[in-house]
């Protein structure tokens, strides 16, 4: 008899803050953007976590601080998407994603209204554009 251990391949993200100036962001999530070849075109954090997207690449900063202290950070290069789809709610939109690894990753993006939703779709659009 064979036991097969579960493991979650989806992860999900809830963001509900745009950050406006990339000066604001901790010096953490700096030192892994190379300033010679990546922009930042947008940012956006919760009460511990941080995502930024590059035009080439997006980082997802995922800390835990109340078992155990802990910083996991994906980058994820735009080119390594192989799905996605973007999903527009009232006060929502929902970002999904395939990589090619076979991994998930839902991000959520909360209070969001028309003016926030259309940042998101210009930087889904420049996503997308990047892996053509």
């Amino acid at each position: 008899m064979a036991y097969m251990k579960f493991k979650e391949l989806t992860k999900y993200f809830d963001f509900k803050t745009e950050i406006l100036d990339s000066e604001t962001l901790p010096d953490y999530t700096k030192e892994y953007i190379n300033q010679e070849f990546e922009k930042i075109v947008l940012a956006y954090k919760n009460n511990k976590d941080y995502v930024v997207f590059t035009n080439k690449r997006m980082i997802l900063f995922d800390r835990d601080t109340v078992a155990i202290y802990y910083k996991k950070i994906h980058m994820v290069p735009y080119k390594s998407i192989s799905t996605s789809a973007i999903n527009y709610k009232p006060g929502k939109v929902e970002l999904l994603f395939s990589l090619d690894s076979g991994y998930q990753l839902h991000i959520n993006f909360i209070s969001m209204n028309h003016d926030k939703k259309e940042n998101l779709k210009k930087v889904y659009k420049l996503m997308m554009n990047t892996i053509i």
